[in-house]
């Protein structure tokens, strides 16, 4: 089961996952539908609501235009009309309390009832972000996407499913927001599956952020939790990449009885092409997971490569 907020990369890493995924236990559903020789079922979910998010005058690096260009290309390609069309849905602000802190869920929520100088004044007091008067409702729309691709995956609904979501997440600390992540949806959406539906079953959960930037705000959300497996692979440059904080290196493995739950691949160098990913998937990643054996697999894919 696989269901992921972001979009492919070249040499399509989830093809592995999928492969190792086919071949461990899957739910009752998936599996009765597979051997009835059914179609994969593959959700696909995009909300223009989510553009309002925008930046005013200065020119930022996470912009409407990424979603509107992903839309694009899966349109040219068919991709759009073979998959199962989902309408995003906003988060309810007790699923977001789960792993954010109250006084930033407040914030988010009424950001966008600032005035525009109101909104840089308080942008400014965090790290790379921005807020716009569509902040609120694309920020609770994305963690809700995230929550509903991920559920119809774990209930066996759709075999797998891809929210075309922003603002990201992955940067996003439990108390403030972060590098243009102002919620963690895939936190979010993890948390769910593991507290607040028991019935689907979903007890192990691997977290894949495949980024150029390391997953900070995802690890320490789970650093402590045994039943999330987090791996990041992003470049590193020593500590001297953003963002910039030493425990994106490889010797920080996870806490208490998180320890050994938490992975990272960090690469030192810009110079990294496919047959280094491949190598992270083959020889670190896949024998993991398959040693681990997740009952979903949430995939944060960035390509924040600009």
């Amino acid at each position: 089961r696989l269901a992921a907020p972001g979009f492919r990369f070249r040499f399509h890493p989830e093809f592995r996952l999928r492969s190792l995924l086919r071949r461990r236990r899957m739910a009752a559903a998936a599996g009765t539908a597979r051997q009835a020789g059914a179609a994969p079922r593959v959700g696909l979910l995009y909300d223009q609501r989510m553009l309002a998010h925008a930046p005013a005058g200065k020119k930022e690096k996470e912009t409407p235009e990424r979603l509107r260009a992903i839309w694009r290309k899966l349109a040219a390609e068919g991709v759009t009309s073979r998959c199962v069309g989902m309408r995003a849905k906003v988060a309810k602000e007790k699923y977001i309390a789960s792993v954010h802190a109250r006084k930033h869920v407040d914030l988010i929520r009424k950001i966008s009832s600032k005035d525009s100088s109101d909104l840089k004044k308080t942008a400014k007091k965090f790290d790379s972000v921005y807020f716009s008067k569509g902040s609120s409702e694309s920020a609770f729309l994305a963690a809700g996407s995230v929550i509903e691709v991920a559920e119809k995956v774990a209930a066996g609904e759709l075999s797998s499913a891809i929210a075309l979501v922003r603002p990201p997440g992955h940067h996003a600390e439990h108390s403030k927001p972060m590098g243009f992540c102002l919620f963690n949806n895939v936190a979010i959406a993890a948390n769910y599956l593991l507290n607040e539906r028991p019935d689907l079953g979903i007890n192990k959960i691997l977290i894949v952020d495949w980024d150029v930037h390391h997953g900070n705000g995802t690890q320490n959300m789970f650093y402590s939790d045994p039943r999330v497996l987090f791996f990041s692979v992003h470049r590193y440059d020593y500590g001297r990449f953003y963002p910039y904080e030493a425990d994106a290196s490889h010797v920080f493995i996870g806490d208490e009885t998180g320890r050994g739950y938490n992975i990272n691949v960090p690469w030192e160098h810009a110079k990294c092409g496919d047959a280094d990913y491949v190598a992270a998937w083959d020889h670190v990643l896949l024998p993991v997971a398959e040693a681990f054996d997740p009952d979903i697999i949430l995939l944060s894919a960035g390509f924040d490569a600009g």
